[in-house]
């Protein structure tokens, strides 16, 4: 039977992930089985696994830390926010509905025996549960029904590190207010501190630490670091958002819509030297890009009106008019075509005119498609006809079919990876391209071929510009966060907090 240990924040985006598959990974490096764990997850990231289940990806990244497949079993939970108050439930992988934020809050409790079930899978199969919580436990209005801090900590018999990010400031206050905030058994469960993201001198620090070790009683088992890796973190708090908008030798931007989804199918793209990947809302952001891509999105019909009515439509129509490459990944693929049709209120109703650049019309369903492919490329002329033939792997995830005018030339080939079955996929016209494959991009070559042909458009070299191998790109910055946390966490202390439990 595994033993668990969970990792709770003071607040969203203290470093919960990141901790946590730092932890995954240094125990796989000591020959441990582990499986990374979180009850709940509120995300627009999301992945397909190879079942066709859909699960968030922080925990795959953390699987992936761990050595081992991702499963639904590791986010048996995942709501997707469709509104600012209402989410998409899916529960093991599967859509269960749409609920309001109060009504998932009446519900969420009888969710508790799928919850403990996914989990007791893995206490079978595991050696070590890495616990990532949410938000913070401190959140005294959600305590009450809580699954995902505190309750699951009860419910795995898990004992609990309180991570504080000292970088936005106030972390010691953080962490005495956090647990000020926790009832007396809650408090009990908190058997070690990690203070996250220090830069600067750790000895100017140390009085403090030790001040807080004896206000609270409880051990500080690490000052981590602020780690310069590239990992992917929280669609809503992302850095990569707020980051620089230097424009590289190959500039491509993308339509940062409100709804954003799954814009980790950039990362192998952020990751080629010379290329810069920018995050623009505005027309004023875009500037003058290589390329320009439009992101999947959990609301393409009211993400559409946005950019209509910010200008960044039109000067998307512009960038396709001077020759420039403009890629649509799902829901931005779906903005592309002549037409939105939402009979069965999936998204907001009603019917709207797409950008009209590509010639296909998309109607919006209840039935979500969820699978792993693979395939080629089709697309035989335009700046990416290099792309043709070229294999392919990646997953979709969306509501909606679209259908090619006829006459229209599909963009790839498909394989299903679930059902088997052959199809043809997206759509391509001159200079504009459309897919409903999220992860595009993460082969090396694919990459490559899409930064060679921006630099044939624009007339440079770029031969010096390699390709990433990106998946073993991943595989050095897990070992990176590993070797990081090692040097900064007291893990003779975390180890012995494992053994010990509650």
């Amino acid at each position: 039977m595994a033993k668990a240990i969970m990792i709770q924040g003071t607040m969203s985006n203290a470093g919960k992930s990141l901790i946590a598959a730092g932890l995954c990974r240094i125990f796989k490096q000591d020959g441990y089985r582990v499986a990374p764990f979180k009850s709940q997850n509120m995300a627009l990231n999301s992945f397909i696994t190879e079942e066709g289940l859909e699960m968030g990806r922080a925990q795959v990244m953390q699987a992936e830390a761990a050595g081992i497949k991702p499963s639904v079993l590791m986010n048996p939970i995942l709501l997707k926010p469709t509104n600012d108050v209402g989410s998409q439930v899916i529960v093991n992988g599967e859509v269960l509905g749409t609920m309001s934020a109060r009504d998932y809050f009446q519900y969420k409790k009888q969710l508790v025996p799928k919850v403990m079930e996914a989990y007791h899978k893995l206490e079978e199969a595991y050696d070590i549960i890495v616990i990532e919580g949410a938000g913070s436990p401190a959140e005294i209005n959600l305590k009450a029904e809580d699954i995902v801090n505190m309750g699951m900590a009860k419910m795995a018999k898990a004992p609990v590190l309180l991570v504080g990010d000292i970088d936005r400031g106030g972390v010691f206050a953080q962490l005495v207010g956090t647990l000020m905030l926790l009832e007396e058994d809650e408090k009990k469960l908190v058997k070690g501190m990690i203070i996250n993201k220090f830069r600067g001198d750790k000895t100017i620090l140390e009085p403090g630490v030790k001040l807080l070790e004896e206000k609270t009683g409880i051990p500080v088992a690490g000052v981590a670091p602020y780690l310069k890796i590239q990992m992917e973190d929280e669609d809503s708090l992302t850095e990569r958002f707020s980051g620089k908008q230097d424009v590289e030798l190959i500039d491509i931007a993308v339509i940062r819509v409100p709804r954003i989804s799954n814009f980790t199918d950039f990362n192998a793209l952020e990751v080629i030297p010379g290329v810069s990947v920018r995050y623009v809302k505005s027309v004023y952001e875009l500037k003058n890009p290589d390329m320009v891509i439009l992101p999947g999105t959990k609301n393409t019909m009211e993400d559409l009106q946005w950019m209509r009515q910010n200008g960044l439509e039109a000067a998307v129509l512009k960038a396709a008019a001077d020759g420039k490459i403009v890629f649509g990944i799902c829901g931005g693929y779906q903005m592309l075509g002549e037409t939105l049709k939402d009979p069965e209120h999936v998204e907001a109703g009603g019917e709207m005119r797409g950008m009209g650049l590509l010639p296909m019309d998309t109607v919006f369903q209840g039935a979500k498609t969820r699978t792993r492919v693979t395939g080629v490329f089709e697309a035989e002329e335009g700046p990416l006809e290099t792309l043709a033939g070229t294999a392919l792997e990646g997953y979709e995830i969306h509501m909606g079919e679209s259908r090619l005018h006829e006459g229209a030339r599909p963009f790839t080939e498909i394989t299903d990876g679930v059902k088997g079955e052959k199809k043809q996929d997206g759509a391509f016209c001159k200079n504009v391209y459309g897919t409903y494959v999220h992860g595009i991009f993460d082969r090396e070559q694919v990459a490559k071929r899409v930064v060679e042909a921006i630099g044939k458009e624009k007339g440079i070299d770029v031969s010096e510009m390699t390709g990433v191998d990106f998946a073993q790109f991943k595989e050095t910055q897990y070992d990176l966060l590993a070797d990081g946390l090692r040097k900064h966490l007291d893990m003779k202390k975390i180890y012995e907090i494992l053994e010990e439990g509650i």
